[in-house]
């Protein structure tokens, strides 16, 4: 067996649809990676735990460990969670050297992806120029995280030749989808797109399709489309290889600039220089468990 391997580390849902289609993006992930061990892991409520994937490439024989983390922006979970698993992990087992790729970003492989969703959604006579997109993010506390889906929401309008983007989150951070959406509503635009920017399903992604329904009967005169969101789309697959070569190449940096845990930023100042730890200790592989077998 290889000494150098792959773990893909997933946030981990309540959701059984939700670690599946993970588990399927993984499946394959796994043939574009001959060359490495492979195997998941998840930060909560699923198994494995992001520790338990990382104890199994070890015991098989892995010395060279690249984490992948399947996860859109850096927010806590890749600034904080992810890197507190792999500093306990290498604490305990000093030889064994386990490298963090950064997260996927806004990335041209996942714009294009994104695109094509988008233009799956709007195959209707209504043209684009007529067409308001409603991006929605996942919502965190990390501000640069947040703004990264007005970006990509700006991205998305301008290059597909839409009329229009709005953005929305599903938690945390605002507007909230049903507010995004009645803001939408009253702007006049004969077709909405709602676009959920999550690369799976799971509770989250359901409740904003629950909320594009509930709005929609109380405008029959637009039309409300649900994209779908990324799952296992060629771009985001392409997009996990690429992180892996990055981190076979060397150890890549992500953006800091605008990072709350590095620089004081406005609204977050006591935030700068806050100590590395994982917030997940009490949902840790509960609740759903991953039936598959770690992709030999």
């Amino acid at each position: 067996m290889t000494q150098t391997a792959v773990l893909l580390c997933g946030h981990g849902s309540r959701d059984p649809e939700a670690i599946e289609e993970f588990e399927l993006a993984a499946a394959a992930l796994r043939p574009r990676l001959p060359e490495f061990d492979f195997a998941t892991g998840y930060l909560e409520f699923s198994r494995p735990t992001i520790r338990d994937g990382l104890a199994l490439l070890a015991e098989r024989g892995a010395r060279r460990i690249l984490a992948i983390p399947g996860m859109l922006f850096a927010a806590s979970h890749v600034k904080n969670d992810l890197p507190w698993e792999m500093n306990s992990f290498i604490a305990e087992n000093t030889g064994i050297d386990v490298r963090l790729g950064r997260d996927l970003g806004i990335d041209p492989k996942l714009l294009d992806a994104a695109a094509d969703r988008i233009a799956a959604a709007a195959d209707t006579p209504i043209p684009r120029s007529e067409t308001l997109l409603v991006v929605v993010g996942r919502g965190t506390n990390d501000p640069d995280a947040n703004s990264n889906i007005s970006k990509l929401a700006r991205m998305l309008w301008e290059g597909m030749g839409l009329g229009w983007a709005e953005v929305a989150f599903s938690g945390v951070a605002h507007p909230r989808v049903d507010a995004g959406l009645m803001r939408a509503a009253a702007l006049g635009f004969r077709r909405i797109i709602v676009f959920p920017y999550f690369l799976f399903t799971g509770v989250l992604v359901k409740r904003i399709y629950a909320h594009t329904d509930t709005v929609a009967a109380l405008f029959p005169e637009i039309e409300f489309v649900k994209a779908l969101y990324l799952r296992d789309h060629e771009g985001v697959l392409g997009a996990f290889c690429d992180r892996v070569g990055e981190l076979g190449d060397g150890q890549p940096a992500m953006n800091c600039q605008l990072c709350k845990y590095r620089t004081q930023i406005i609204g977050y100042e006591n935030d700068a220089g806050a100590p590395q730890a994982g917030h997940h200790h009490h949902v840790r592989g509960i609740g759903t468990a991953a039936h598959h077998h770690h992709y030999r």
